[in-house]
């Protein structure tokens, strides 16, 4: 790798700044507002998910995306083992793992306990554009996945 004129304090910068851009993404489709998770993308951004052959490109369609999430659901995303890689002072990568919980047709209290509806590793690229990184793409790989449940169904309690 060439840093160029990406010093190791530098460098150790752009790292926190992607790292909070992966905590950020979770956070805002958990506990903020979905749709504004595309905020976090370049304009050209774009959020893949090969098993389900899912592709949506642009900031606005981004949005549009992340915004139709139900009302109903209940989700918390856990990550970790994140690890990212700086190739210069306006690119870099990162992987990490993680869980989601969620149900659909939640209302108000504590859901019973249940395993992940998904675990797998996200692969993003980071740009830094005007002084700010975003990221430029999200790929998201399942290594376990089902279906979201919902509460008052069988197989949602």
């Amino acid at each position: 790798m060439d840093f160029g004129e990406l010093g190791p304090i530098d460098r150790l910068l752009a790292e926190r700044a992607c790292e909070r851009l992966i905590i950020d993404f979770l956070h805002r489709l958990d506990l903020g507002d979905p749709s504004s998770v595309a905020e976090l993308f370049t304009v050209d951004g774009v959020w893949e998910w090969p098993a389900g052959n899912r592709r949506v490109e642009g900031r606005e369609a981004l949005g549009t995306h992340f915004g139709s999430r139900p009302a109903d659901r209940l989700s918390r995303r856990l990550t970790s083992n994140i690890a990212v890689t700086v190739e210069s002072a306006t690119a870099a990568t990162a992987t990490s793992y993680f869980a989601t919980y969620r149900v659909d047709g939640y209302a108000e209290g504590i859901v019973p306990t249940r395993l992940p509806s998904n675990v797998g590793h996200y692969e993003d690229t980071f740009r830094k554009v005007e002084g700010r990184w975003l990221l430029a793409s999200r790929t998201t790989h399942l290594a376990f996945g089902g279906p979201t449940g919902r509460l008052g169904d069988a197989e949602g309690q």
